[in-house]
């Protein structure tokens, strides 16, 4: 297991402000052992969460042709049909993939093709499970055409801790399915936006990972 490009920064500050911190403690507090034991067992848990936070585990990813894989790891809260309003404009199955502050935050390509639709949109910061979160939040639409010419949609979601989104897509480009799509930081949820004959092979409440597990299975 390494750690995430997208962390060092925020490790490497928090660390420093870590530091700062332990030693006013120690400059204003040398006179109390207790203090001074408090200050540095609370400052290694946060780096430690921090560090947690953007792990990068080694992993072997799945590839499928005709299938769907999940783009993070975390917890499936929807599985429903809707009406896909910003793209498609027409009823979609939507599987949306919570991640919690301890999930793995990378993101990957459900799919492999070419992004045809690429857009962020500015938002609020509702709660990921919100189911208003996906219309109302701050967020990135990405839509890929397989080989095959199917479409697929997801979308990159902030939570009321996410504060930034990353995202690696860009319009014209061919990706491949399990490649890191981006990053969201502290929270957060992705949904997937799939064609309404796909075989969907996961049922809510079921933990997936990204790049390995299997979301649906797109009809030939």
């Amino acid at each position: 297991m390494t750690i995430h490009h997208e962390g060092k920064n925020t490790i490497i500050i928090t660390a420093v402000s870590l530091l700062l911190f332990n030693t006013s403690v120690f400059v204003f507090f040398c006179d109390c052992p207790l203090i001074m034991s408090l200050s540095v067992l609370i400052s290694l848990f946060i780096l430690f969460v921090i560090i947690f936070f953007f792990r990068k585990p080694n992993r072997k990813p799945v590839t499928d042709d005709n299938g769907v894989i999940s783009p993070a790891d975390g917890k499936i809260v929807v599985i429903e049909k809707v009406k896909e309003n910003e793209y498609f404009k027409d009823e979609r199955i939507q599987v949306s993939v919570f991640m919690s502050v301890w999930n793995v935050h990378i993101n990957r390509f459900p799919v492999s093709g070419k992004i045809k639709y690429l857009k962020y949109h500015e938002g609020n910061y509702l709660l990921a499970r919100n189911p208003k979160s996906s219309e109302k939040n701050e967020r990135t639409t990405v839509v890929i055409e397989t080989q095959n010419g199917i479409e697929i949609m997801y979308r990159q979601i902030a939570g009321i801790m996410a504060r930034r989104i990353v995202y690696y897509a860009e319009e014209g480009k061919s990706v491949k399915q399990s490649e890191e799509s981006g990053f969201i930081k502290f929270g957060s949820r992705v949904d997937i936006f799939l064609p309404t004959d796909s075989e969907i092979k996961v049922k809510t409440g079921d933990k997936v990972k990204g790049s390995i597990s299997l979301i649906a299975k797109l009809s030939q």
